[in-house]
């Protein structure tokens, strides 16, 4: 009996990612190049600072918007670093990972109704959490043309007067790409112009390849008091299973998301806020060299895509490639299930992602090269036979 349910979450399509990965592991001996997930342990400091607070017994709640300490790290950390300024006391959410937070920030800034604009590829978490908010995601497709960079005239295009708000993400999972800073200005004139909220989530700053300083547009003019901030430590300090993120933003919308991470959540896990802290204030070579690790992957893919010309531009940020496929005139799932029974390698067709992300793959390179070369030998054998069939 379903009538009784929320008809949001029946209507619900379950990941994309999730769904195609459950197929994969009904398959002896698949190799994946799917999962988003840094293949570095975690830096010994923060272990060990994590151990260290488990012997002295600090295990208990902390406030619920998370251990004072940590809020102040981060608010230096991104002061920083970024030169985006935050009030550890009310400006700082510590949460369950970089998720919480994109939930906490649609759950207290969307009204049923309300119009949210979504990067179409994105994150395959944004257009649910719109949606169990009351929201409507309106979808902007990212032209590949402009290596899926937002630009100002299709974002004024789908605004209306019931658009609220608009989600980035940049370093950008799936694609890689992250916008420069003058690429970031004409979007936040387009922001400040209609008036309208920003969720940017920058989990995967710290993972940026271009010459030129990594930017935020919570850094502009007038942009402050109109941004929520989301980022976390699972992608740069290779955090995954520690669960901890958070947000940060004006004083009037933080009091509002933390009423709901209160009664939700509670607090997010002490152990994982100890060691976050030496993450922020004692990591920074580490990140560099996971960061330099990555980069050799990068350059890697994309000099055998060259090699089996296949179309893909450089990503910029992150550690994914998002290879052109449309030559083989077939859908990106019907190239990514035939892949994974011809080869046994498993990549994320670029509809997981949404419709715009459709005659493109997401391919993961947080993996060895040695892992990263058996699957690109494979994908070479299996584009050299389909170019045999045209």
């Amino acid at each position: 009996m379903t009538k009784s349910q929320n008809q949001t979450v029946l209507d619900m399509q379950p990941s994309g990612i999730r769904r195609f990965f459950d197929i994969a592991n009904e398959i002896e001996g698949v190799i994946s190049l799917g999962v988003g997930e840094p293949d570095f342990p975690t830096p010994w400091p923060i272990r060990e600072e994590a151990i260290r607070s488990i012997k002295k017994g600090k295990t208990y709640y902390t406030a619920n918007a998370g251990l004072i300490e940590l809020r102040r790290a981060i608010s230096t950390y991104l002061s920083n670093k970024y030169d985006i300024h935050y009030d550890a006391q009310t400006e700082v959410v510590v949460t369950v990972g970089g998720s919480e937070a994109i939930d906490l920030a649609c759950r207290g800034l969307i009204n049923p109704g309300d119009e949210v604009l979504v990067m179409d590829p994105s994150y395959v978490s944004y257009v649910p959490s719109i949606e169990l908010a009351g929201g409507i995601p309106v979808p902007i497709q990212l032209p590949s043309e402009h290596d899926f960079i937002l630009q100002p005239e299709n974002i004024e295009a789908k605004i209306t007067d019931k658009t609220k708000a608009i989600i980035l993400n940049y370093p950008n999972n799936p694609t890689g790409a992250a916008a420069s800073r003058e690429e970031l200005e004409k979007i936040a004139d387009v922001i400040k112009k209609h008036d309208l909220y920003v969720l940017t989530d920058e989990i995967y700053s710290e993972i940026w390849y271009a010459k030129d300083k990594y930017t935020s547009i919570a850094s502009f003019d007038g942009m402050k008091e109109r941004t929520i901030y989301i980022n976390g430590f699972a992608k740069a300090f290779s955090m995954t299973g520690w669960r901890i993120g958070y947000l940060c933003g004006p004083e009037v919308l933080v009091e509002q998301m933390l009423k709901v991470h209160q009664f939700t959540i509670m607090a997010a896990p002490t152990v994982s806020q100890y060691a976050a802290i030496v993450a922020l204030e004692e990591c920074d070579n580490e990140v560099e060299a996971m960061r330099k690790d990555y980069l050799q992957r990068r350059n890697f893919l994309l000099g055998r895509f060259r090699e089996m010309g296949i179309p893909c531009f450089v990503p910029r940020g992150a550690f994914y490639t998002f290879p052109d496929i449309r030559e083989f005139n077939i859908t990106s799932e019907e190239f990514a299930l035939a892949l994974l029974d011809a080869e046994k390698l498993a990549v994320v067709p670029g509809t997981a992602f949404g419709a715009g992300g459709e005659g493109f793959l997401r391919i993961s390179y947080a993996y060895s090269i040695r892992e990263l070369t058996i699957a690109m030998n494979k994908i070479e054998d299996f584009i050299t036979k389909l170019r045999e069939q045209k």
